[in-house]
């Protein structure tokens, strides 16, 4: 059964509609009780980089997330902030991310030359997924999601980084390693592309990317 985390972060709603579509089972969990026993996880989430972690913690969920994650190798979907709490920290805050996934998440207007990019970079925009990423299953070719973000996911090790797009440089708007899989876009917001990832991710067999 996929569980999606409510933490009070993230249209939780519209994943369930998406699903519901799909007519694939989820459940929205907003107790450590009511997470265990995932087999896989959807962790969304907006706004600030430490305001998120701080909400996680809170919510009595997060020890549940890293036994699930970690020790039983369960694969979890971070959307949008959900993606970057995957990374060891943030340029946007102070306190330690997740650590999963080897990376730091940076904003675009440190970055050498983009210092007057506008912010935030918002719309449809191209992802070009790497080859063989199975969240990114039939749409190797014309795959287009609606992003939303100022900050973006500098992975320390390149074979990590399963899709870019391009915003004054390009970065990486899909992460994964092992069990842990991250987007930076929002499928929520993407139409058929969405649903076709959240698909992907729901009748993923094998967790390795």
């Amino acid at each position: 059964m996929i569980k999606i985390i409510d933490y009070g972060l993230g249209n939780i709603q519209a994943f369930v509609n998406l699903y519901k579509r799909l007519h694939i089972p989820v459940i929205v969990a907003k107790t450590a009780e009511e997470l265990a026993g995932a087999e896989k996880i959807i962790l969304p989430g907006v706004g600030a980089f430490d305001h998120a972690m701080t909400r996680l913690r809170n919510s009595g969920m997060q020890d549940t997330l890293i036994d699930l994650v970690q020790n039983k190798k369960v694969p979890v979907l971070g959307i949008c902030v959900g993606m970057q709490m995957l990374a060891s920290g943030s340029d946007e805050g102070v306190l330690p991310g997740l650590g999963w996934i080897p990376g730091r998440v940076r904003e675009f207007r440190n970055v050498p030359g983009l210092a007057d990019i506008a912010q935030p970079h918002m719309g449809w925009n191209d992802v070009k997924p790497t080859e063989g990423c199975p969240l990114f299953e039939g749409m190797e070719n014309d795959a287009r999601f609606y992003f939303l973000h100022s900050f973006f996911f500098e992975c320390n090790d390149k074979s990590d980084s399963l899709a870019t797009a391009n915003y004054g440089l390009e970065f990486s708007c899909a992460v994964g390693k092992g069990n842990v899989f991250g987007v930076q876009f929002h499928p929520e917001k993407s139409h058929d592309f969405g649903m076709n990832l959240l698909k992907n991710f729901a009748e993923m067999k094998n967790a390795e990317a």
